[in-house]
């Protein structure tokens, strides 16, 4: 078990750290995105913040707004848990997208069965949160091995009591990174997602001792 970090006694040097990390894993995996969905993507310069566990739902919006969520769970060397939320017409978007990719055609989402949507939305996930993690180990020199993706719909409040009474119990320090994603040749315009890391105890210690913060 990895010693007790107090984040509130984090400078902005400390903090400006945990940012350039949430950057460099949302840059990795927008790339990674794009060749996923073989379109051009643009990534807003990313929201970042360390926070308790149970402090989440604080930082998100309308606890009620139905989410679509892909969960998975990495061991190694950096071990963690990483949640990747969207509002759910962003989700549906995802799929879509994803689908014409695949099949040279768009499918109405209210078309695709509920097995098929759920398996594109943990395919865009997987990659999002894989590509994330990828990041994070390169800069540590570390493996991972992740999971098969879980999803969930429900509202976001629900989701986030599932990620403060499962997950709590591993750690309670949660790293969020919020963006948006402008797609090439998507009239709605940005989509928003956001990611929500979970590390051990043993990897955040790890995670900021390579970053010179503790």
């Amino acid at each position: 078990m990895g010693k007790l970090i107090d984040i509130s006694s984090f400078d902005d040097k400390c903090l400006d750290a945990i940012r350039e990390v949430g950057n460099i894993g949302t840059g990795n995996a927008a790339t990674a995105l794009s060749e996923l969905l073989k379109r051009m993507i643009e990534m807003d310069v990313p929201q970042t913040e360390l926070v308790s566990i149970y402090d989440i739902a604080s930082h998100y919006g309308d606890p009620t707004q139905i989410v679509g969520a892909v969960f998975v769970r990495s061991s190694g060397g950096f071990g963690c848990s990483l949640i990747f939320i969207q509002n759910e017409d962003d989700a549906d978007l995802m799929v879509e997208l994803l689908l014409k990719q695949q099949f040279g055609t768009h499918i109405p989402i209210d078309e695709i069965p509920s097995e098929m949507r759920d398996s594109a939305l943990s395919e865009v996930g997987n990659i999002v949160l894989s590509s994330f993690l990828n990041a994070i180990n390169m800069m540590l020199g570390t493996q991972h091995q992740i999971s098969v993706p879980g999803v969930a719909h429900d509202m976001l409040s629900s989701i986030l009591d599932v990620v403060a009474s499962i997950y709590g119990q591993m750690g309670e320090t949660a790293l969020l990174v919020n963006t948006e994603l402008r797609v090439e040749g998507l009239d709605e315009g940005k989509i928003s997602g956001h990611i929500i890391l979970l590390p051990d105890p043993d990897a955040l210690e790890l995670l900021l001792e390579k970053l010179k913060v503790v």
